[in-house]
Order: C-alpha cells, then structure tokens, then sequence
C-alpha cells in the first residue's frame, strides 16, 4: 500500500483529500496532521510514500517542513498546497525540492494526476536503489590484505574530490572494480559512470566513439551521434587499457580535460561537458611516453591520483576469501547449493602461479564446482586446476 500523509491547518481541507484519495484507490492509506510540527513528527517516526503539505500554517509553515525533510528523508516526495495568494512561494517551493504544487480548492484530475506521478517517481527511486545495491555487490572488493586495505582507504579519500584518477596493474587485478568504487562513492554517483574499453574499439573509431559524430563525417555516419563524454555529462568516464589509445585520440582527450569542451567528428560546433576522467592501463606509460607511443602531457593530467592495483601473486592471504566470494557467486548464479574448499584445498590453491589474477582464479574455481566433489579436495585441485 502507498502511505500518504496530509499537513493541513485546515480540517475541512485535510477531510475532502482524505476522501478523494481513500475513494479513487483503496490501496492508499491516508493520515492526517494538523500542523507543520506534528506533520514533521510523523514523518521523523514512519515510512511514507508521499506527503501533501500546505504552505501556510501555524507553528511551521510548509516551507519549512520541506527544507526539513529534504535533509531528513530527502527520497520522500513533497506536493505543496498553496492558497490563491501563495502562488510565488509554491513556484519557488519547487526550486528548493518539492515534487509539484496544487491549488485550493483542489482540481480532482490536477490532484490525482500529481499524486500517481509522484508516487511513480518514489518507486523508480526505490527500484533504483536496490539495483545501485546489486551493482555496487558485484564491484565489492574483497581482500583484507594490506595491499588491498590501502586501496581501499585511498579511495575513501580520493572519491569525494574531482581529481583524476590513473588505476595501474596486470590485467586481471580488478582495476574496473577501483574506478567503479571512485564512482559510487562520489558526489557524481547519481550520474552515469560510462566506460571505455580503448583496446577493444579499432584505432580508426575510437574518436567517434569518444566525441561522436555529425551526419556525413563518414561512409557510414548516416545521422549525428553523441559520444561517450557527452553520455557521461556530469558523472564519470572511465577509460579503460587507455595506453592503446591512438595519438590523435590522445590529443583530443587532452583538449577535454583542460578546456572541458570537446568536439563531434566532422562538426565545427564545441560541446561543454562536465566529467571527471577515471583511467586505467596493464602497461608502463612511462616507458610507452619514452618510445613516442603515449602523450607525456596527458599521462601528467591523468595522474593526478596513481592506485596500484596489485597481482594476486603479491596478496595471497586475500585468496581464501575470494575463493569463498566466488563460490557463493557462482552457486547463487547457478542456484545450486554453496560447495565447500577444504584447508587442504585452499592452502594448495594458495601456492599457485596466478599469472592471470582474479579473473584467473575465479574461472579456477568455477571449474572446481563443475567437476569437483561435494566438497572441493586437494585431490580436485590437482586433477582440475593444474596449471
């Protein structure tokens, strides 16, 4: 059931929407308060879908309560009741956060129609919170090494700031699990994060890609498209192995990060936009800049922050927990019951080679499951995971 409260002064006002809500949907449970005080008190000790409040009242008026719930219970959405003469301040009430406004006497259709559009808009962002959960669980970092903890305490410090990001390491590591945590933990995580595989886009498309395009740039540009810097306005791009990025597109980028403009291909027309740049590469830029291949003024501008991620050779103690992780993971994708390693097991896995990292290792213990006992033995390891 949708709960709805009603803050009104007036009992005769509080009555009649009562009534029209309860009659159009019996599945809104409507209450009542007199005054913006005990309005706000409830609202402070329950749950509510949606809350309709007037402007003018004793003790505290609406205005008020909505600068107060917008720090309290700022999801919940806010319709103002505004009087002939308090047009102005309901206009403005939607500056400062409420959903909409609705004139007395209440428009049946003006007020049925806002109250289905604002509890819509609670549940898409209740819908959004539980898949920003599900995502934010499969970009969880899971270690408790002291290389990991690090990382983890950097990113705390470096996330709130705008400063650009330059995740290094192996490929494998999880650097993509770094630049998501930056995000989610940043002002701008309410925005898109759009990511950038530069190695996997050819050398001859990536500027497209990038900045987009206008019709006719191209063979085959048959109408103008946005690029991913426009798609990540206000939030952030993370551009992933951007050391096989060409030099034409480098020095596009660069323009991006010091002019906060960029440019479609084929057009003439400059395109503000507002993004933080998140940046990883497996290779050694240094030595890339030495041989020509990478710009030295961009890695100076992408390196602001430098995070290393490390190889799972150089955190073992963290394997018994990924090893767990992944078996949860894959037994709730499978939906079949977690099967348990053994210490014998786990201590073998410990003491392996993993040149290919996480992703290596999580593919390990897939195939463990697979074709593993009801509980993973040493014996397993050694018939299913030799190297």
């Amino acid at each position: 059931m949708s709960k709805i409260l009603i803050i009104e002064d007036e009992a005769a006002i509080r009555r009649v929407l009562t009534k029209i809500l309860s009659e159009e949907n019996d599945t809104y449970q409507v209450e009542e308060a007199e005054d913006g005080v005990a309005g706000l008190e409830k609202i402070k000790n329950n749950d509510y879908d949606l809350v309709l409040c007037d402007i003018k009242m004793p003790k505290m008026d609406g205005v008020e309560v909505l600068e107060a719930v917008k720090k309290i219970k700022p999801e919940i959405p806010m319709v103002m009741i505004s009087g002939h003469g308090d047009m102005e301040t309901a206009i403005n009430t939607m500056r400062l956060g409420a959903f909409d406004y609705i004139s007395k006497p209440p428009d049946l259709n003006r007020l049925l129609n806002t109250v289905r559009n604002a509890l819509d808009k609670k549940q898409l962002v209740v819908e959004n919170k539980i898949l920003k959960k599900k995502v934010s669980k499969n970009y969880e970092m899971i270690g408790e090494s002291e290389a990991i903890n690090h990382i983890k305490v950097m990113i705390e410090k470096v996330a709130q700031t705008e400063a650009r990001v330059l995740i290094t390491g192996p490929n494998g590591t999880g650097k993509e699990l770094v630049a998501h945590q930056l995000h989610e933990k940043s002002e701008r995580a309410n925005f898109p994060l759009i990511e950038v595989n530069c190695a996997a886009i050819p050398s001859e498309l990536i500027e497209s890609e990038l900045f987009g395009h206008v019709k006719g740039a191209f063979t085959s540009a048959v109408k103008d498209r946005a690029g991913k810097f426009e798609a990540a306005d206000k939030g952030t791009i993370f551009l992933d192995e951007i050391g096989d990025m060409s030099l034409s597109a480098q020095a596009k980028v660069l323009r991006a990060l010091q002019e906060s403009m960029i440019t479609r291909v084929g057009a003439d027309k400059d395109i503000k936009v507002d993004v933080r740049v998140v940046a990883a590469t497996n290779k050694d830029l240094k030595v890339e800049i030495a041989e020509g291949r990478f710009r030295e003024d961009l890695y100076h501008r992408l390196a602001v922050i430098l995070i290393k991620v490390p190889a799972l050779n150089d955190r073992r103690e963290d394997i018994p927990m990924l090893i767990s992780h992944f078996a949860d993971k894959i037994a709730s994708e499978q939906g079949n019951a977690v099967k348990k390693f053994s210490s014998a097991a786990i201590n073998l896995l410990k003491e392996y080679d993993w040149t290919g990292n996480i992703r290596e290792l999580r593919n390990v213990v897939e195939r463990l499951i697979i074709l593993g006992g009801s509980e993973i033995s040493e014996n397993d390891v050694k018939l299913f995971a030799s190297k």
